[in-house]
């Protein structure tokens, strides 16, 4: 099985304030979170956290702590 099938019918969501297509799109998957870029879509590479490593990276965003990273 290929990663693009595995992911198939998964149920990928955008944030909120995406704008232009610069977008990462997550979504649920066997009890982990799954999370690719949203230009690529299925062409691309998708990188699977467990869920309290999705929790971990949620809460260090919501508290700011990447605030001053430069894109």
């Amino acid at each position: 099985m290929t990663a693009p099938s595995m992911f198939h019918q998964a149920k990928w969501q955008k944030a909120r304030n995406c704008t232009g297509g610069n977008c990462v799109e997550v979504a649920p998957f066997a009890g982990q979170v799954a999370v690719r870029d949203g230009k690529t879509g299925t062409a691309g590479p998708v990188l699977v956290f467990s869920a309290a490593e999705w929790a971990t990276f949620l809460e260090a965003v919501k508290a700011g702590q990447f605030d001053d990273t430069v894109a």
